[in-house]
């Protein structure tokens, strides 16, 4: 369970509770978080899409992104939910790879998107050309920079206010993953 108390019943609220409820049986912790703003959720969920859209990600891009990021903050949350995404597209072995920062199963595309990730959650006035022209040469224009490392940064912002309200990786989130993904994440709260 989060810190917060539950959220004042809603509209928006019932929405994303039955939301829940429908495709995975149970609400998820980060629901509970979000269902005090769920507009916020929604919009963000739009600029989520829209920004990956934009930057032509495609789901083992974004998981690969998610996964950087949420390695540097420390979010369990993150990481399970996309560690198991990429393990079902993947395999449990690359799931592992890419939580402890192991390039070497990555293409060179993906390769650039998990260091871009892990500069802007880290330090994003650290960057230098050199790391955007790494973007360029992986195939990845303008735009599709800036759209790619605005969907590194709100996921960087999702799993900080994730954490910093108590959100952790829901039990049966983090018991449908691969024992052996679940080892490599060492960071973050335990399930609620």
């Amino acid at each position: 369970m989060t810190f917060l108390e539950d959220p004042a019943p809603s509209p928006g609220q019932e929405k994303l509770y039955a939301e829940d409820l429908a495709d995975d049986g149970y609400v998820w912790d980060l629901t509970r978080v979000w269902a005090h703003q769920p507009e916020a959720r929604e919009q963000l969920t739009r600029l989520f899409d829209a920004t990956a859209d934009a930057a032509g990600l495609t789901l083992r891009d974004k998981a690969v992104i998610v996964i950087a990021q949420a390695a540097v903050v420390g979010d369990a949350y993150c990481a399970v939910a996309w560690g198991k995404r990429l393990t079902d597209c993947a395999d449990p072995q690359t799931a592992i790879a890419a939580l402890t920062a192991d390039d070497e199963p990555f293409s060179a595309r993906e390769q650039a998107l998990a260091a871009w990730a892990r500069t802007v959650a880290r330090s994003p006035g650290s960057s230098t050309p050199r790391d955007v022209q790494r973007l360029r040469d992986a195939g990845f224009k303008e735009p599709q920079i800036v759209a790619l490392t605005i969907y590194a940064a709100l996921r960087t912002a999702f799993s900080s206010i994730n954490s910093a309200l108590g959100a952790g990786p829901d039990l049966p989130l983090r018991e449908a993953l691969d024992p052996d993904v679940l080892a490599a994440i060492t960071w973050g709260r335990s399930p609620g």
